[in-house]
This record gives structure tokens, sequence and C-alpha cells, in this order.
């Protein structure tokens, strides 16, 4: 089967990257009654400091108190599932097989804190595409190649893909990120809401192995000017490769950093594994 732009959405659906094409609604039910994070038109997240991150080090306000966390790598036992599996989902696709549900690109997203509108609960989850970000010395090359292959092959885009998932040592092991489809001024997820005010995330993969990280998560404005010329690379590098494979969009999307913090193994009916906390 000859791998084409068609055949491959066909094929992925919308949601094979961090997908999904953002509608046009919002009401007066899809905000908080507590918070106001819009003005003209942007937002600033102010309950995280990342002022120390050089030295591996986060800050967070989380339920109105400023607390430290040591910011820590993915261990190699999800680099090596995540990684593997990512790629066998790029021979599938080669062959013309649709991804399945599962594994490392469906992260299920728990937050919590605030209260929309339209619900009695502050609890939140929500599937996103999860994926990774180059590290500090790549990620501008990596840019630069995708805007310059933008038009490319299906085939090319794929071999991108691959060439990042055989070489993990240039990914950042440290994050884990995503784009904020839907959020708008006049409409605001939950997911958004909550990890604006209390910036703590937890998100499982549904696979086996099964994996939990718990994260704290910063979430980026495209054109927030207190972002790290990092972090705008993260963004920048974010909303390009979700273009990359679905066509452009009308703009650019919010970014979600979610800094690991904690992981660990829940795979069921492994004894060394049991809820147990993988990296110190």
């Amino acid at each position: 089967m000859k791998i084409t732009r068609r055949n491959f959405l066909k094929i992925a659906g919308l949601g094979m990257l961090f997908g999904g094409v953002p509608r046009l609604f919002g009401g007066e039910l899809e905000h908080s009654e507590r918070y106001l994070f819009w003005k003209n038109g942007k937002f600033r997240q102010t309950t995280v400091d990342t002022s120390d991150i050089e030295r591996d080090i986060i800050r967070a306000k989380i339920g109105r108190r400023w607390r430290t966390y040591k910011v820590r790598e993915l261990p190699d036992p999800f680099m090596e599932w995540n990684t593997k599996r990512r790629l066998e989902t790029l021979d599938n696709i080669m062959k013309g097989e649709p991804p399945e549900l599962a594994g490392p690109h469906s992260g299920m997203i728990a937050s919590y804190g605030v209260r929309r509108k339209d619900s009695q609960f502050t609890l939140n989850n929500a599937v996103k595409g999860i994926g990774f970000v180059p590290k500090k010395e790549y990620i501008k090359e990596k840019i630069e190649y995708m805007k310059k292959t933008y038009k490319g092959s299906m085939k090319t885009k794929l071999d991108f893909l691959r060439s990042l998932y055989e070489h993990p040592e240039i990914l950042n092991k440290k994050l884990q990120v995503s784009l904020e489809l839907y959020t708008t001024p006049d409409f605001e997820t939950h997911s958004f809401l909550n990890l604006m005010a209390n910036p703590v995330a937890t998100i499982v993969f549904l696979d086996i192995p099964s994996y939990e990280i718990r994260t704290i998560a910063r979430v980026i404005h495209p054109e927030d000017p207190d972002a790290s010329d990092y972090e705008k690379n993260c963004v920048e590098y974010t909303n390009l490769i979700h273009s990359y494979f679905h066509g452009e969009f009308p703009k650019k999307f919010i970014g979600l950093l979610f800094y690991i913090i904690e992981v660990f193994d829940n795979t069921p009916g492994k004894k060394s594994a049991l809820g147990q906390r993988i990296i110190p």
C-alpha cells in the first residue's frame, strides 16, 4: 500500500500524534467560577516556577502552598517499552495497518482542583496525545528539518519519527509533552483549568507493561514572553510535529510540558511491580 497523506490519515485517524481537529464551541458553563486566566486573548501560568530547571529543580504552587520537586529521568524500562511500541506502530502504518489505541501515544491524564460551572467535581481525566521532545542541543535542528520537509512524502515524515525512536539518546527523558487543542478564551477544558490552578498531573498508559508517571505540568501560551527559550522551542516543536502529519492549522496551540517527578510500574501480575515506584 502506498503511504500518502490521505492513506496515513485514513489509517491513523486524527489522533495519531497529538490529533484532533478543534471545533468552534463554548458557553457560559465551560469556565471556572473562581479563576479568570485570560487577558487580551492570552494567559500566563503563575503556579509553576522553572527558574532553577537547569539543576532539575521545579517549584509548584499546590493547594495554596509552594512546594519544591526534583525532576527525574524516565527509567530505562519505560524508555525501552515506549520506543519499541512506537517503532512497531510505524511498521504497522507502513504495512497499511491501523495503530492500536493502547500504547505510549495515548496518555490518560488525571488532574484536580478547579470546579467548572457545569460540574460538581474538580476531578478530571482526559486522553491526550503524548510524546517526546529532543534535548536542548538537538531541538532546533529537528525543528528546521521538519520545516524543510514539511511538504515531503509521508515516508520521509515517518522516517523522521523512526530516527528519533531508534536513537532515544537525543530525546529529553525528563519531559513528556502534549497540546491543549480545544481551550480558547471562550471555552476552557477542565484539564486546562485544573493544570493552570493546580499543576500536578498523573499520566497512565493502557498497555502491558503498565506505567504511571506523576508530573508537574507547565501550561504555555504560544506567545508567553516568560517562557524560557527551550520551553518556547518545545511548544514550537510540538505544534510543528502535529501539523507535520495532520496539515497546517490556523494557529499554534497551547503547549503542555509534563516534568517527570515520579514513575510507578503498575503492571498486573508482575510480582516485581505491584505499583512500585521505579525511580529513586
